[in-house]
């Protein structure tokens, strides 16, 4: 599946309301909506000039609701959805952040900063603001990668 547009991809993350995150840590699970929201807020905080490493850890949990059940292929699955929409490099983030350890010295930092905020985006009651609050950025990235006129 690939997104069209940004309404699109906001309808999907809405959908991930009530979606359990699974692999929640010690503080107990937060759905998929709230971590998502929460990882890019923890990116927003560490790395505020980097949107498109803040819309990376927004649209990473896609993956899980384009193919529930098959946990090996959602950050492909994510990763191409976003592909066209958000540029090859937001799409690279999503499809690397699963499987990087802080001991992989290959890893390269902003693969490591979504690994951590993806770590520490999972707990209950962290206000990280509403979805609505990032669709001027979910924009803006597209416009960019729209005007780029890059060749998929």
């Amino acid at each position: 599946m690939e997104l069209r547009g940004v309404e699109e991809l906001m309808d999907l993350l809405h959908a991930c309301r009530g979606t359990p995150e699974h692999g929640g840590g010690p503080v107990g699970p937060v759905d998929l909506h709230q971590h998502a929201l929460q990882t890019a807020a923890l990116l927003r905080r560490s790395r505020p000039a980097d949107k498109e490493l803040q819309v990376a850890g927004l649209v990473h949990v896609i993956g899980r609701l384009l193919v529930p059940g098959a946990p090996a292929r959602h950050a492909r699955v994510a990763a191409d959805a976003v592909r066209h929409l958000l540029g090859e490099r937001v799409a690279r983030l999503v499809h690397d952040s699963p499987y990087a350890t802080d001991l992989d010295p290959h890893m390269d930092a902003d693969t490591l900063a979504l690994r951590q905020a993806d770590e520490a985006g999972r707990v209950p009651g962290f206000d990280a603001g509403v979805l609505e609050d990032w669709r001027t950025l979910l924009e803006l990235v597209a416009q960019q990668r729209s005007r780029l006129g890059a060749v998929d």
